[in-house]
């Protein structure tokens, strides 16, 4: 035999109520605080993923046009290090050249 309480009965019938209210002030405060969320995000000024990825992809391929000027440059450097010093071991040798090969005059 089965015995029917009313008082439990009574009390799951408040509870699944109280449960039903509670879901809905969940849905409730969430919707506003998308709502809110969205409104905030829209006053700022945000980049799209779109934008973002061009200007990254920019970056990018600036930095890498950089880096290879950067070497270009060094490259240039070291070559007229070069040149400057073998120009001046030149004029070095051909300075000593013209003081030997000079006659010597006396002062009056």
């Amino acid at each position: 035999m089965q015995t029917r309480n009313r008082l439990l009965d009574d009390l799951a019938r408040v509870a699944t109520g109280a449960l039903g209210v509670a879901g809905g002030l969940r849905q409730e405060a969430e919707g506003r605080l998308r709502q809110q969320f969205e409104r905030i995000l829209a006053n700022m000024d945000l980049v799209t993923r779109e934008e973002f990825e061009v200007v990254r992809a920019m970056a990018v391929k600036a930095r890498e046009e950089q880096e290879a000027l950067a070497d270009r440059l060094a490259k240039l450097e070291a070559e007229l290090g070069k040149t400057a010093k073998a120009n001046s071991t030149a004029k070095a040798k051909s300075g000593t050249a013209r003081r030997a090969s000079k006659p010597k005059t006396k002062a009056p």
